[in-house]
């Protein structure tokens, strides 16, 4: 009996997060993102709530799900599993009342039902406007995570900025995820949220990513025995650059593993075709566990944006991979990549810049090798979920100081 007592003070203790999310919690980085937090923040005793548009369940019963059902999900600039969906830009009045209501509706269940002492909003659009009117009603604190593309929804559309300065003016705190995001957030809402905002970057489960792996099944698959493997992942969109890549190829001592999907999938196949490309392989959608052998395989990761990147989740994983990257310095990346140490950059939409790195990694086996180590080094100092977790965990604390996780 006496051992079961503290652990029912402690338990009595543990502060509880309602997360808000606006999108399906697979299939993007903000969502790789929030499920990676959530995790951690389990093991640091904290309870954790979800209002999300999302059928699928957390394995674990800690999590407290409540699932809103809009009537439509927008989307910022693009999102895998909603194809065709209207983007926050082009919704009519009634259509932002009614996703609003719905979002209302299902926060209010779950604010009565958890009873959260902290709601935790990510990203900074229709669901922060619903933390702002429970802030009021109920008077519960409310942090705002901006992973970055809502940024651009605010700029593009006016209609959505005042109540959004409403709810960043009344956050307790405001976190990004890169310091490009952050240049970003002041210039949209003024310098005098500066003291109230901090970087928060996403980070990586470093488990997933072992010292060893076998390979042999892609050499023997794809034939490339003794050759050198260049990769990119991600979602095939224009602005992350990947055409630029492809007119590379035939200068890079190499080939070429494009993996993902997207509407540019079909401009980059004409592309091969046209340029009679042999060393593109357009792979597809490949799933997380081979993904990650890709990653491990690869010579070097290329990441050529076009676009300010919030902060590159792929990037992260090549790294801890011990993959070296080439990229441009846009948005979050430079955040992550330092040239010469782990990698190199490359101006954008420059496909004979791209090439030339390529092949200075390519040919020289040592340098590639310490810039991998290199990668994986910072990716452990800097960017494992832990570290992340903690940052959150110490933000948490300092906004209410009546609890107190003990480990």
């Amino acid at each position: 009996m006496e051992n079961i007592i503290p652990l029912i003070k402690r338990d009595l203790k543990a502060m509880k997060i309602l997360f808000l999310y606006d999108f399906p919690l697979w299939g993007s980085g903000s969502g790789t993102y929030l499920r990676n937090l959530i995790q951690q923040l389990l093991k640091l005793n904290y309870k954790i709530g979800v209002v999300a548009p999302e059928e699928r369940r957390f394995l674990e019963d800690k999590i407290k799900q409540y699932r809103v059902e809009p009537p439509q999900i927008p989307v910022f600039v693009a999102h895998p599993e909603l194809k065709g969906a209207k983007r926050y830009s082009e919704l009519s009045e009634r259509e932002i009342t009614d996703i609003y209501k719905a979002y209302l509706d299902t926060t209010i269940e779950a604010v009565a039902n958890f009873q959260p002492d902290l709601i935790h909003v990510n990203h900074l659009s229709l669901i922060s406007w619903v933390a702002r009117y429970i802030n009021a009603l109920k008077n519960i604190k409310y942090i705002i995570t901006c992973h970055g593309s809502c940024l651009y929804n605010i700029l593009a559309d006016k209609r959505y900025l005042p109540l959004s300065e409403d709810a960043v003016r009344n956050a307790r705190a405001i976190t990004v995820v890169s310091g490009d995001s952050r240049s970003k957030f002041l210039k949209t809402f003024g310098r005098t949220f500066a003291k109230n905002l901090q970087v928060i970057p996403g980070g990586v489960d470093i488990r997933l990513f072992p010292s060893q792996f076998d390979t042999s099944l892609i050499d023997k698959k794809y034939k490339m025995k003794d050759k050198k493997m260049v990769l990119f992942t991600g979602r095939l969109t224009s602005h992350k650059g990947v055409r630029y890549l492809v007119r590379a190829a035939k200068d890079i001592k190499g080939e070429i593993f494009i993996i993902g999907e997207g509407p540019e999938k079909q401009y980059l196949t004409g592309l091969c075709e046209r340029k009679g490309l042999k060393n593109v392989h357009l792979l597809g959608y490949i799933p997380a566990e081979e993904l990650t052998k890709f990653y491990y395989r690869a010579d070097i990761f290329v990441a050529p944006s076009v676009w300010d990147e919030p902060l590159g989740l792929t990037i992260l994983e090549a790294m801890a991979s011990k993959t070296p990257v080439i990229a441009t310095r846009k948005g979050g990346i430079p955040l992550l990549v330092k040239h010469g140490y782990n990698g190199f950059f490359v101006r954008p939409r420059n496909s004979a810049k791209i090439a030339s790195a390529c092949n200075k990694l390519l040919e020289d086996d040592e340098l590639r090798k310490k810039m991998g180590e290199a990668a994986r080094k910072t990716i452990e100092e800097k960017f494992t979920w832990k570290i992340i977790a903690t940052k959150f965990d110490r933000l948490y604390k300092k906004l209410s100081k009546n609890h107190s996780n003990k480990r």
